[in-house]
């Protein structure tokens, strides 16, 4: 089935449900999505209302006022005035027949002559029964085609996706998320935020629904915040200095800690950081959430409210070498980028063995890495053969790699952090995860005790009491 018939089939579908019954409010990108329930015919059975407030003015003393147009905040007033403004007008007649619902997108186009990506909030509030309270799905979205016309349409596309998924695949998550892009591909639309609320997602974690996004390649990394509320990047990271440190946080350890504390100190002290509060990010690449096939969600969100407890926002990935990380990082931010690492972690960044698929090679990697403002701050490790410490500038990096290390540091991308407690050189995560899993309870001298009080409350990563 082409994209034109499947998208006509699903609008057809919900014309011809005698319930689904709701208004449409779009504002950036013309009436992509209303025009497709008017285009395949019986719309009046399904459309009470469009509108397109453009007008600053309008749309203020509809909404109410707002910072930012394009916004999470206009989108959530946007959907609570038309489904209020519908249930109030049409309950009384037909709220006993009706599921009603209210569309809603807030998108900024690609501009003529600009190189920026169209993006925009899209969301549906609906009842997933008559009289219901309603529910929400709101999503954010990049528009990558390089036409504004082709973004409209995929807009278009991408709503009537939305809609469909709210009335016919709200009970299977992992089904709506993938409706999302029918018809559509990574090339045209990125989904980076998903939230659902309301009744018909009773329990639903919305952390899982971010790495379903991952998983399932929507997008390339999704963020929520030490409280657990799921963020479109940019409301956390735009324009800040960002510290982040990489690992798998199975659990995290008191050497985990020590390793970011230190480092933030030293990133805080930079002249591009000092007197800026800085974003501290946990990242995960998605490899390391699967390390074998006995990790699935649960052991997610275990490490996600481990990290919660330590007051750490998160951030999980489909990245692999650090110059992607730091390339998604720069999009959101032109301030200084702190990367925190271990010894071990730095001779992997100076490997050749790793980069094969670049032409250039580590050389390529490095400087893809470094050609922003990015700086590593690695953390010593201790030798277990020798017992001896080992320093960013004591390591011996693989092959040749040594020069690439000297000149770094010679200029100054490099830093070795230093005051950190020899004694936490010891603790070595999959010792402290077997300890835990074993009932041996010395692993709680090896993490903070926000972390161990957290792993025995709900008893996280087979935790044995």
């Amino acid at each position: 089935m082409d994209s034109v018939a499947s998208t006509q089939h699903k609008a057809l579908e919900l014309n011809l449900d005698p319930t689904t019954y709701g208004s449409f409010a779009e504002i950036g990108a013309g009436q992509e999505v209303a025009r497709w329930f008017f285009q395949v015919g019986g719309a009046a059975r399904t459309v009470a209302k469009t509108i397109s407030a453009y007008d600053m003015a309008v749309s203020d003393s509809l909404y109410g006022s707002a910072q930012r147009y394009v916004s999470r905040h206009r989108l959530e007033a946007m959907l609570e005035h038309e489904f209020g403004q519908l249930r109030d007008s049409l309950g009384p007649r037909r709220g006993e027949s009706s599921t009603f619902f209210a569309f809603a997108d807030t998108v900024a186009t690609r501009r003529r002559g600009h190189d920026e990506n169209g993006r925009g909030w899209v969301g549906v509030c609906f009842q997933s029964r008559p009289l219901e309270e309603p529910s929400r799905i709101i999503v954010h979205a990049h528009l990558l085609d390089h036409g504004s016309v082709a973004e409209q349409e995929a807009l278009g596309i991408l709503g009537v996706n939305l809609i469909h998924a709210a009335f016919f695949r709200r009970a299977d998550l992992a089904s709506l998320i993938d409706s999302l892009m029918d018809d559509l591909s990574r090339e045209r639309v990125e989904i980076d935020m998903i939230k659902v609320s309301g009744p018909a997602f009773a329990g639903v974690d919305n952390r899982l629904l971010s790495l379903q996004l991952v998983e399932h390649r929507l997008t390339d990394a999704a963020m929520f915040t030490a409280s657990g509320e799921v963020v479109q990047p940019s409301e956390v990271l735009y324009n800040r200095p960002i510290l982040v440190e990489r690992g798998s946080f199975r659990p995290a350890t008191k050497l985990t800690m020590d390793l970011l504390e230190r480092a933030r100190t030293r990133f805080c002290d930079e002249p591009e950081v000092r007197g800026l509060e800085p974003v501290v990010l946990a990242e995960m690449t998605l490899r390391n959430l699967t390390v074998n096939d006995q990790v699935g969600p649960e052991d997610f969100l275990a490490r996600a409210d481990v990290l919660h407890a330590l007051g750490i926002d998160v951030l999980v990935s489909r990245f692999r070498p650090f110059y992607q990380l730091a390339d998604y990082l720069a999009a959101y931010t032109d301030r200084m980028i702190g990367l925190a690492l271990g010894v071990p972690t730095m001779r992997e960044i100076l490997d050749e063995q790793y980069y094969e698929k670049l032409d250039g090679g580590a050389l390529e990697s490095i400087g893809r890495l470094f050609k922003r403002s990015v700086k590593l701050y690695v953390y010593p490790t201790r030798d277990r053969v020798s017992g001896e410490i080992v320093t960013v500038h004591s390591a011996a990096p693989p092959g040749p790699a040594h020069y690439l290390r000297d000149f770094l540091l010679e200029v100054g991308r490099l830093e070795a952090l230093s005051g950190y407690e020899p004694k936490l050189l010891s603790i070595h995560t999959p010792d402290v995860l077997a300890r835990l899993q074993a009932g041996d309870p010395s692993w709680e001298a090896m993490v903070p005790s926000a972390v161990a009080d957290c792993i025995k409350t709900s008893r996280l990563f087979g935790y044995r009491g």
